[in-house]
């Protein structure tokens, strides 16, 4: 069992969070999975964040089961569908993670949008995030000028790490900004569409050539399509890693045996 370490490491006399130190320590083919708190069963979260960890990956994002998420594909909206009915909240999550770092200590980030968090009240929510041992957020639905002049401060406070996300169609200027804005990683969405979608192999290979000869401050993490070894590699060609969502959740869709599924599906991978 692992023992439990703070939120931020010693490292070189240098302040650090877990995510940061994950870059320094590995700075090629970082393996980010997704999956959806909650789910299959209604104590699956610390199983499933465990045996990733276990069998491999480097980084977790455990979204945050929600009934209206703007950017997820089918396979992901079932998955928060299940969870939901599994009983699955905010608070409810918190719960289950007390007992994150006495288990792990692989990097978890949290999925979700606003509108849960904004009702279960924002510094509470990061406030509460940090107590457990949660590293960084990704809410997709937070503008940039909220960020700036409200929101920023806050998850700062916390000492949460924040990603933004950019797409092909994200200017030079405003991917620069939003490069200033993060830390951790910055989030490279394939395409525009939504979770699990296909993605033109060209176009994405001249989509992340141009983020990679932008010499940005953050790392950049490829998501959205990414599902096996071959489209892992592909995305880690121009990129720091990639991050794999709708393949993994419906890897766990039918499982009988959780650990048993999570060690094959990244034997797939890696």
């Amino acid at each position: 069992m692992k023992t439990s370490i703070p939120s931020s490491l010693q490292t070189n006399n240098i302040i650090m969070s877990r995510i940061a130190a994950l870059f320094k320590r590995k700075n090629r083919k970082v393996l980010n999975i997704y999956c959806t708190a909650g789910y299959p069963q209604p104590d699956s979260t610390l199983r499933v964040i465990r045996s990733l960890q276990e069998n491999g990956a480097d980084l977790v994002e455990l979204g945050m089961p929600y009934s209206d998420p703007l950017a997820d594909g089918p396979v992901i909206q079932h998955s928060s569908t299940i969870a939901l009915a599994n009983g699955m909240t905010i608070k409810r999550l918190f719960e289950q993670l007390k007992g994150l770092r006495a288990q792990t200590d692989i990097p978890v980030i949290l999925m979700g949008y606003m509108n849960p968090v904004l009702q279960y009240g924002f510094e509470k929510f990061c406030a509460d995030a940090a107590a457990v041992g949660v590293d960084g957020l990704i809410l997709p639905d937070l503008p940039e000028y909220e960020y700036e002049t409200e929101y920023g401060a806050i998850i700062k406070k916390h000492g949460l790490d924040f990603i933004f996300l950019v797409t092909p169609e994200t200017s030079e200027e405003r991917v620069r900004k939003l490069d200033k804005l993060s830390s951790g990683f910055l989030y490279a969405v394939s395409s525009s569409s939504t979770t699990g979608s296909d993605n033109n192999k060209g176009d994405m290979n001249t989509y992340l050539q141009r983020l990679a000869g932008m010499n940005l401050d953050n790392p950049v993490l490829v998501g959205f399509g990414i599902r096996d070894r071959e489209s892992f590699d592909e995305a880690c060609r121009h990129a720091n890693g990639a991050i794999i969502g709708s393949a993994f959740v419906k890897a766990l869709q039918d499982t009988g045996n959780e650990e048993t599924t999570i060690k094959e599906f990244l034997r797939t991978v890696l």
